[in-house]
């Protein structure tokens, strides 16, 4: 399968826990009995020719509809995209780039550059040629001034001549050397290992420049081109949208890689509560499968389950500052209350995570003890002690902060005497999300803290992230999710310049730690494990966010799908998936 599919199949995943091998067969141990799954599935029988795959997207909320890798802002759009536009390069198992994507890829540390080449004689899905100029492309439209989305950052400011492009002192990048129609090289101003990482400093996005150069870049979001037809390149194209809720594509004729040999994809939202039924009934082929319904599915018999290690983390966040858009950096501020370390510190002492993983998960996710998942298992420092179970601890931290219950309401004041209210974004999705929500706000009312829902109510996620991108000020704290990509560098959401620092807060020494992971001189595996384990270390320390669950995600295979591999870096192509029916099997 390939590795574009991995990356969509991964985010479409609610996810689970694990402390397994990375390859051949994941193992969970659940209610005192150990569960094995593979992570490639097979089936044999005579293949029908073309047929209509059937994807579920499991989901409680619609997506966003931001068709555009440039552009979207959450993983279940990118897991809509991912079919359409794969993006340039490849990786391998341990999502180092390669040269099995679209583009070659050739990096110079010594001369900081990145050498890109595109093969000839490829197009678009609207039949336009592709060139090296759809590469460039992004890097302008990321870079503009009226840009909307996200992406600028770090990674893009080290390209030479961005900042003085976005600042309006130059007309073109410098940094951008086109070479010819199929080849450019990317000038850096530091080289870091990310460089070698996919989904790290070297951007990944080719958009087709025919279609989007002649619409201003603060209208893209909303333009056609991205929310109702967007054009790729890859194995199959748009061929209609109901907005939010389902997506029909068909196969690519001139598909780089080959035609697929399932003529369609149907892939259509459903909900967490129903999705087993939905599976067991026959009525889709491929879906992520919710942890908090472990019992329903344990023991499938028309469908077979597919685990791969995740490299995702859940975490409860706190805003501490805003974003200053015109010079893409976070302003930290230190008079919010969750600006108060020791606020923090008490909050993530208060919750019992292992009795949430048990409870609402089935055993069936790991407690968090790092910002780093432990996919990553060179750099995540698996010795490091978390956050464990500890409300005497957290009282503890509380009265030696200051932090203290004069009026006898039960509920700490703050450090001037005032009684306060934190306010916490906690989004809707699937039957555990109330409770567990409500389990919180208990949990840290035990240890004296005064927290609420936003609105008195869970959030739907477009309405949790558009708040909290625009700063919302009633929120204070949050729960939510990073897929971390192929790169563990975690600069793109916790460093200064980077727009996904949800949590707004920064720091010298922070900003140190993070210079030490991007050094050349981290190149060397023994000296970049180090920077990663003291910054995980700071990161445990201070909490901007705690984390809170590590996961796997298990995927539904129903036994008509010919094959399906979840390893990362594989190489199964859509050429090689086949259906054995002409509809899913039903239980």
């Amino acid at each position: 399968m390939k590795k574009s599919l991995k990356k969509a199949l991964s985010m479409f995943s609610v996810g689970f826990a694990i402390t397994a091998a990375i390859s051949g067969t994941v193992a969970q141990v659940a209610n005192a009995q150990t569960v094995e799954f593979p992570q490639v599935i097979e089936n044999e029988g005579e293949p029908i020719e073309g047929g209509t795959l059937k994807f579920a997207f499991v989901s409680d909320t619609p997506w966003a509809g931001l068709l555009n890798n440039m552009l979207w802002t959450n993983a279940s759009d990118a897991a809509v995209v991912d079919f359409i536009n794969p993006g340039l390069y490849g990786f391998d198992e341990n999502y180092t780039i390669d040269n099995s994507g679209f583009a070659d890829v050739e990096f110079n540390q010594e001369e900081k550059t990145v050498k890109i080449t595109i093969p000839e004689g490829h197009v678009w899905h609207d039949g336009e040629p592709i060139t090296i100029d759809d590469a460039i492309f992004p890097y302008y439209v990321i870079g503009h001034p009226d840009y909307t989305g996200i992406r600028y950052g770090d990674y893009f400011t080290n390209v030479i001549g961005m900042e003085e492009y976005r600042n309006g002192d130059a007309e073109e990048i410098e940094g951008l050397e086109r070479v010819d129609d199929y080849t450019m090289i990317i000038h850096y101003k530091e080289f870091s290992n990310s460089m070698l990482q996919a989904g790290g400093a070297v951007c990944n996005y080719i958009e087709p420049k025919h279609i989007l150069e002649d619409i201003p870049v603060a209208e893209l979001e909303d333009s056609d081109a991205v929310r109702q037809n967007p054009v790729g390149f890859g194995p199959f194209k748009v061929k209609s949208i109901t907005p939010g809720e389902a997506v029909v594509y068909e196969a690519f004729d001139e598909y780089y890689r080959g035609r697929p040999a399932i003529d369609e994809i149907l892939l259509e939202r459903v909900s967490p509560t129903n999705v087993v039924a939905e599976l067991k009934a026959g009525n889709y082929d491929i879906a992520s499968l919710p942890a908090n319904q472990w019992e329903q599915y344990q023991d499938p018999t028309n469908f077979q389950i597919a685990g791969s290690v995740d490299n995702w983390y859940s975490y409860t966040g706190f805003q501490m500052g805003t974003w200053n858009a015109e010079k893409s950096e976070v302003e930290y501020d230190d008079s919010r209350i969750v600006s108060n370390k020791a606020i923090r510190q008490a909050m993530a002492y208060a919750i019992d995570n292992v009795a949430v993983s048990e409870r609402f998960f089935y055993g069936l996710r790991q407690p968090a003890n790092s910002h780093i998942p432990p996919f990553f298992k060179d750099y995540h420092n698996f010795d490091q002690e978390g956050y464990s179970y500890n409300p005497e601890k957290a009282k503890e931290i509380l009265a030696e902060a200051g932090f203290e219950d004069k009026d006898g309401d039960g509920f700490v004041e703050d450090l001037d005497g005032n009684p306060f209210t934190l306010k916490y974004a906690f989004m809707s999705g699937g039957e555990i999300a109330e409770p567990l929500s409500q389990y919180h706000l208990q949990c840290w009312a035990d240890v004296g803290i005064h927290v609420e829902l936003v609105d008195g109510q869970l959030l739907d996620m477009n309405n949790f992230y558009d708040r909290l991108e625009a700063d919302d000020p009633d929120i204070d704290v949050f729960a939510a999710s990073w897929i971390t990509g192929g790169d563990p560098n975690p600069t793109q959401f916790y460093g200064p310049n980077a727009g996904f620092n949800m949590y707004r807060w920064r720091t010298e020494e922070h900003d140190q730690l993070l210079a030490a992971i991007n050094s050349p001189d981290a190149f060397d595996p023994d000296v970049r494990q180090k920077a990663f384990y003291d910054w995980q270390a700071y990161m445990i320390e201070e909490i901007p966010c705690f984390p809170t669950f590590y996961s796997y995600s298990l995927t539904a295979v129903n036994n008509r799908v010919s094959n399906w591999d979840t390893t990362v870096g594989n190489d199964l192509e859509w050429s090689e998936i086949k259906l054995l029916a002409d509809s899913p099997v039903a239980e």
